[in-house]
């Protein structure tokens, strides 16, 4: 009888720990897809109108994403996430922010794509990718909780269009102990931490 009881318990463990998986799995998707909106929404770069409130992403919502930084890089949150924690991780929330920006200011924009993992990763065919760690050759996985925790609610701000643009409308940048011959090119529009932003003139990318 004991024996039975205890295959009831296990039995009874295994099913609610599968139903909670499923549970997570359902709103992690319902969550990509509102981010998948809120992307085109802001690619589409017309109507000014906020989100609805239906339409946000909640900071609970953005955090059951990607919980240890290893999912595939195959949608908004992550591509937007791991771009700001591997382009500024160790610059605190201004940084951060700031490169954010670069890529919302980019999405939509003539010349760059309507996507922000392709955003992302335009370039990387030439091996001259604007966002290094995409073309680095090392691994693009999180390493840290905290600061990614971080770049995960920068990009549910930036993707809710509640982040302000530190950087003036900035679509390029670099590093501070670099001077790239393009950026006599453009308009230097502020400098953030560790890297100097600039926009393009008459705001044409090239």
């Amino acid at each position: 009888m004991r024996h039975i009881w205890v295959v009831i318990c296990l039995a009874t463990i295994l099913l609610v720990g599968q139903t909670d998986a499923a549970d997570q799995a359902q709103k992690t998707t319902a969550t990509e897809n509102k981010a998948e909106v809120l992307e085109q929404n802001s690619a589409a770069k017309g109507s000014k109108a906020p989100p609805s409130q239906s339409e946000i992403i909640t900071k609970t919502e953005v955090q059951a994403v990607d919980p240890v930084g290893k999912e595939p890089l195959d949608h908004a949150i992550t591509c937007l996430s791991r771009t700001i924690y591997w382009e500024a991780k160790n610059e605190g929330a201004a940084g951060m922010e700031a490169i954010a920006n670069v890529v919302m200011n980019r999405l939509g924009h003539k010349g760059f794509p309507n996507t922000i993992c392709e955003v992302v990763r335009q370039g990387h065919e030439k091996g001259a990718c604007q966002f290094s760690w995409w073309c680095d050759g090392r691994s693009d996985d999180a390493e840290e909780d905290k600061p990614y925790a971080i770049a995960k609610e920068i990009s549910r701000r930036a993707l809710n269009r509640q982040l302000p643009d530190r950087t003036g409308g900035a679509m390029y940048f670099h590093q501070r102990k670099v001077s790239p011959g393009w950026s006599a090119e453009y308009i230097k529009t502020v400098e953030i931490g560790e890297h100097i932003f600039y926009k393009p003139h008459g705001g044409v990318a090239k």
